[in-house]
């Protein structure tokens, strides 16, 4: 990662930040995805470094958390 934010951080970060609760769902599902692709790209080719794998790790952590706290919400209808 040099110098350079790969697909999985960049969702990651997208999904933390949504604040329209019509995309959210969405957005974690997405961030998710690409975290898990990137950890069976490491599996695959042994690569990757400690401090990637940790942070895959606690981003997959942090998304778990927002998506219970997501479902624990009333569903609010917004028109955008």
């Amino acid at each position: 990662m040099a110098g350079h934010k790969e697909l999985w951080q960049e969702l990651y970060e997208a999904a933390v930040l949504e604040t329209n609760s019509g995309r959210i769902q969405l957005s974690l599902r997405a961030a998710k995805a690409a975290i898990d692709a990137r950890f069976l790209e490491l599996q695959m080719d042994h690569g990757g470094t400690r401090e990637e794998q940790r942070a895959l790790s606690d981003a997959l952590t942090t998304l778990r958390v927002l998506e219970r706290e997501v479902a624990g919400q009333p569903e609010i209808n917004q028109a955008d």
